[in-house]
């Protein structure tokens, strides 16, 4: 998902001011998954010449497949950690002007734009392209909107930290930011994914492909002598957990777990950050431990239990992760709020509030243009870590079904679809029973060959072995407390 402010679901969306709420939708029977992310898009514009290139959606894919591998159970409430309601003590988050600072970046006290420390110098495969979302109408009397206005906002106990956007092939592969480790502050860069709850990074491991911790270094360091394994597609990490001081920008959490990795495979190894960060709810951490910001809400670390994202389309540098903050610079919009939905009560006695895995929402339907809307009843993830959009292969059939001239494009495999580069098309997502227009450079991902007719569709179909009610989307701002996801307009609209 691309630059926008949608935060969830990996909306990093920059949707076009105009919409309309959902007047009783019909909606197919069952619920489906669905994914997004944002295709990075400075060369996918629509009757462009870019000709598509199906490495980085193939492999992501696999990776999604593989990410999400246990939603339905988790979603069912199987497997899932003990919570430690980290958010116990705190207030849904609010817009207290009284309160509006310049948040601290992880570089010192920095009120502009920042750069981060980069990790390793090189391209990834993983393409981690970002849809752009802008809510297209937000009701003012609505007491779920906020627009309140001011620069950081939040209480004392922020800070925010700048991210590197990965641009390759004008895709932006992936975001990543400094953490600082140990008791030397030792840094090393990780991708910031809310579509996983885990923190790992190498550990004295001469055969990873960067930067690695020298936990002898550090005299706080311990290991935690329990195996550590995680599995992206074709890409997979293996160590032991450990823990040790863990700072982001200015606040630090003691005694934090990792995954303290010692083998990981090729497909690691030319990613320009050094490890990965997980920003989901602790119950689906493989650690079986709470993740840095549950960490630092149960150390009252941040007075505000709610983080926000601002991620840049085709720049390397603007990106940023505000802890306990929203940094209105990056809007020109109020934020309109989603309530996080789980399926947990429908399998179990735990009340859904009380238990959460996934920074997911309601995506109720799906329009090619105003008139034609295909309805279904999906929970969509908001995962900063994944690129395209992705739906069960009933739902995708159906989008396509209302653009003419749509087909499967089996030549790169089952799930792709192509549409007629000339399709004047105004494509938007429903979320809450509000509409959030996709930038059409992030749904056209490029022409099957040069001077085609047909271009490549942004939305993927899955196969039937993959969660039938979930989905994952990328300015947003998660709020534990409020136990919700906010979007708001990114100022990226005005750069689509």
């Amino acid at each position: 998902m691309g630059p926008c402010l949608v935060h969830l679901l990996l909306l990093g969306y920059v949707l076009h001011c105009w919409g309309h709420p959902l007047q009783s939708p019909k909606r197919e029977n069952g619920s489906y998954v669905a994914r997004i992310r944002r295709p990075a898009s400075r060369y996918a514009y629509v009757n462009s010449s870019s000709v598509f290139d199906p490495t980085y959606a193939m492999h992501e894919l696999k990776a999604v497949l593989a990410k999400y591998a246990r939603a339905d159970q988790f979603l069912a409430g199987v497997g899932l950690n003990p919570d430690t309601h980290a958010d116990a003590s705190y207030h849904p988050f609010t817009f207290t002007l009284a309160n509006v600072t310049n948040a601290t970046s992880s570089q010192g006290n920095c009120t502009g734009p920042c750069n981060a420390t980069s990790g390793r110098n090189a391209t990834s495969h993983n393409a981690t392209m970002q849809l752009d979302l802008y809510p297209l109408s937000v009701d003012v009397t609505n007491p779920n909107t906020s627009s309140d206005a001011g620069s950081a906002v939040g209480l004392p106990g922020t800070t925010q930290v700048p991210l590197e956007d990965d641009v390759a092939g004008g895709l932006d592969i992936l975001y990543y930011g400094a953490l600082q480790f140990g008791s030397q502050r030792q840094t090393l860069t990780v991708d910031i994914d809310t579509g996983s709850a885990d923190l790992w990074v190498p550990v004295n491991c001469r055969a990873c492909g960067g930067d690695s911790f020298r936990s002898s270094q550090s005299t706080t360091y311990k290991s935690l002598a329990q195996r550590f394994s995680v599995t992206y597609g074709a890409g997979k990490v293996t160590g032991t957990l450990a823990q040790d001081s863990v700072a982001i920008g200015g606040l630090e959490a003691e005694q934090q777990a990792f995954g303290a990795v010692r083998s990981e495979s090729d497909d690691f190894y030319d990613q320009p950050s050094d490890g990965l960060l997980g920003l989901a709810f602790g119950t689906i951490a493989q650690s079986k431990r709470p993740t840095l910001f549950e960490s630092l809400m149960l150390s009252k670390q941040v007075t505000a239990a709610a983080f926000s994202v601002h991620l840049e389309r085709g720049h390397e540098e603007g990106s940023a992760i505000c802890i306990g903050c929203y940094d209105t610079t990056k809007a020109i919009g109020p934020v309109t709020w989603n309530p996080v939905i789980s399926r947990v009560s429908t399998y179990t006695v735990v009340d859904v509030s009380a238990v959460q895995t996934y920074w997911s929402i309601q995506l109720s339907g799906l329009s090619a243009w105003p008139g034609h809307t295909t309805y279904a009843n999906l929970t969509a993830a908001i995962d900063t870590g994944t690129t395209l959009i992705y739906l069960p292969d009933a739902v995708a059939e159906s989008f396509y079904a209302l653009i003419p001239g749509s087909r499967a494009a089996m030549q790169y495999g089952a799930g792709f679809y192509t549409f007629p580069c000339s399709s004047s098309l105004a494509v938007s997502l429903l979320f809450s029973g509000k509409s959030y227009s996709v930038s059409p450079q992030d749904f056209n991902l490029g022409r099957t060959f040069e001077d085609s007719p047909d271009c490549v569709g942004g939305i993927l179909a899955l196969g039937k072995g993959f969660p039938q009610d979930l989905a994952i989307i990328g300015y947003s701002i998660y709020d534990y407390a409020g136990n919700r996801v906010g979007f708001s307009p990114s100022v990226n609209q005005n750069l689509a």
